[in-house]
């Protein structure tokens, strides 16, 4: 799958802008603040009509427009196909695909892609809350579904945290906290399932390329964790939605005592480990750049194997923090697929590439 060309207007800081894109590597170029991972980032909006910087689609419209433009031709499931979201204030997005309208879960069975910036590299030793979203973000490519689960999730979270923040001022909204907390519940016991189906391959694929990357001198363990009472993450939903409320039960009288929302998917945690040891706590600046990026690959071979084409996979400036081993490593492994790679400077990259170079300036494709 690729993205053969890009239509933008009123996106970020460019007002109007097309590019074409090469089937294998291609350099997006130029200065800081110019435009280049704005450019990524409208690519990525079409892999599930969301952006990897913010929740907020108001914010990737240009300051003085009322509404932006993202249209695209890709090559997807053997064929060319034509997506478009339009994105206007105050007002839902519209998503077109090949001319009929389509929800933002539906884009993820069109066009897939893994995404690598620089935070990424601190995905070890940031906190959970990192590290699940690196599982949300694949999981809403791969199961369409999740998506919506996600985003009911999310919007059943603030309501419930709403409520014990402020019942004290307002008793009268407690009277609406266990349904919440039942509804709380069982998105959380489907959430679960699939992220531990994910956690598990991904464990399963990370665990060769990194004993490769590390010179077989390391192992590499991710295990998945969740709410204490839930035995098996990979139970029925039933199963894990009782284990959830027992656990919700139990800690009701905490919750209202803290104000705060204990029992729920927004606990869950990927516990890395290398050579046994707790890879946030012990891991060296080194260990877990190798590990993140041990990740990373792993996610674009996961939807490989699943779709049996390689995901458009784009790097936002990663590479010059990488020494130049890492870098051999990441450029060894991205063949065979579209690649898009920002980067402040095109010629070294582009010699032990061979990728074509996109300038950008001013929000401008020169």
């Amino acid at each position: 799958m690729r993205v053969e060309s890009l239509y933008l207007r009123d996106f970020r800081n460019y007002s109007e802008a097309s590019i074409s894109f090469a089937e294998g590597i291609n350099l997006i170029c130029g200065s800081n603040a110019q435009g280049k991972t704005n450019m990524l980032e409208a690519v990525y909006m079409l892999t599930g009509g969301r952006s990897f910087r913010t929740r907020f689609d108001r914010e990737m419209i240009g300051f003085d427009a009322l509404s932006a433009e993202i249209k695209a031709e890709i090559f997807a499931s053997e064929r060319k196909q034509k997506l478009e979201i339009s994105l206007k204030r105050g007002l839902k997005k519209e998503i077109r695909l090949n001319g009929v309208k389509k929800s933002s879960g539906e884009l993820g069975e069109t066009l897939k892609a893994v995404l690598f910036c620089p935070d990424d590299l601190n995905l070890i030793k940031d906190g959970a809350a990192a590290r699940r979203r690196l599982m949300d973000m694949a999981i809403c490519q791969l199961r369409p579904g999740y998506s919506k689960l996600l985003s009911d999730f999310n919007k059943l979270y603030e309501n419930k945290s709403r409520i014990l923040r402020d019942f004290k001022e307002n008793p009268s909204m407690l009277d609406t906290l266990d349904d919440f907390s039942r509804s709380l519940a069982l998105v959380s016991a489907r959430m679960i399932r699939y992220r531990a189906s994910f956690a598990r391959r991904l464990a399963e694929t990370a665990f060769p390329i990194h004993s490769e990357f590390s010179g077989r001198g390391e192992e590499l363990e991710i295990k998945y964790s969740t709410v204490s009472t839930v035995k098996d993450p990979t139970a029925s939903v039933e199963q894990i939605f009782g284990e959830i409320m027992e656990h919700q039960q139990s800690h009701r009288s905490a919750e209202l005592s803290s104000g705060s929302c204990l029992t729920g998917a927004h606990k869950d945690e990927l516990e890395i480990s290398i050579n046994g040891r707790a890879a946030r706590s012990f891991a060296s600046q080194g260990q877990t750049r190798t590990a993140a990026l041990s990740i990373k690959m792993a996610e674009r071979e996961i939807i490989l194997a699943e779709t049996g084409e390689p995901p458009v996979l784009l790097l936002d400036d990663v590479l010059s923090e990488l020494d130049a081993r890492r870098q051999e490593f990441v450029l060894n492994r991205i063949g065979g697929g579209q690649t898009l790679i920002t980067c402040c400077e095109d010629e070294d990259i582009s010699q032990r590439t061979g990728g074509r170079v996109i300038m950008v300036e001013n929000g401008r494709v020169i």
